[in-house]
């Protein structure tokens, strides 16, 4: 009779199992950086880098973190990049039902950032969340959208948000530029500018980047294209510690 804990050894067999006991998320692995996002007059956009970070190692470089949901909402994720494929799994099923009944009914965006706010809450609340700050956008029935979910349910909404590093290093910039009747072109202007900020300050950010945006004419997840930087600032320039060369010995 073997003498092992339960989890130890395998039914029947009494050799010990290979899994060993069932153990949830303590910390994120693969992680994405910060998501941007603002109301400008014609709908919404959020926009975020591609990278995806082992740790500190910068190892994927083409991680899309902006999805859509149906025509009416775009979601952006930070943190953990395998639980923002499982939210896309649950969104996908959400979606397949709206297009299975065919009762012309599609959910809003604000249905989706509840519906969220409520998957992070219960995963939580089970001691196994996700590792996610969600960013949720959306244009329906002429208004425009935007609200935000962490990964113990916090959540609420605004006319610009950032997570992670956004939301100290772009949320002043969006305090100071933004305004209402923006144009596209200058909301998109905006966001490569607080992208460029957190490319300069963030060792966990990227020059390339996605924009997505929900309009009255649907939803649109760019392709990823990279943004102009100047290193030519003397704050960057100056040698670390005024030390000659690189601050070795």
């Amino acid at each position: 009779m073997s003498s092992g804990l339960p989890w130890e050894v395998s039914a029947g067999v009494g050799t010990p199992a290979a899994g060993g006991p069932h153990q949830h998320t303590s910390r994120p692995i693969v992680t994405g950086t910060s998501v941007l996002g603002i109301k400008y007059r014609d709908g919404v956009m959020l926009a975020a880098d591609t990278l995806c970070s082992y740790g500190t190692l910068a190892m994927f470089k083409d991680a899309k973190r902006l999805t859509t949901v149906g025509e009416t909402t775009i979601v952006g994720a930070g943190g953990e990049f395998s639980d923002f494929q499982q939210i896309q799994h649950m969104l996908e099923e959400i979606t397949d039902d709206d297009r299975n009944y065919d009762d012309g009914y599609n959910h809003s965006p604000s249905e989706i950032y509840h519906y969220l706010r409520a998957v992070m809450y219960q995963r939580r609340n089970k001691m196994n969340p996700l590792w996610n700050n969600l960013l949720i956008g959306g244009f329906k029935d002429g208004e425009a959208f935007l609200g935000t979910v962490d990964m113990i349910g916090t959540a609420f909404t605004d006319e610009f948000v950032a997570t992670g590093f956004g939301a100290h290093l772009a949320l002043p910039i969006l305090r100071k530029r933004w305004h209402a009747d923006m144009e596209e072109g200058e909301a998109r202007e905006l966001l490569e500018d607080c992208l460029r900020v957190l490319f300069y300050r963030d060792c966990r950010a990227l020059n390339k980047v996605q924009v997505a945006k929900a309009t009255a004419e649907g939803t649109m997840v760019s392709d990823p294209y990279t943004i102009s930087t100047n290193w030519s600032s003397a704050s960057f320039m100056q040698n670390a510690g005024n030390l000659q060369g690189d601050g070795g010995w």
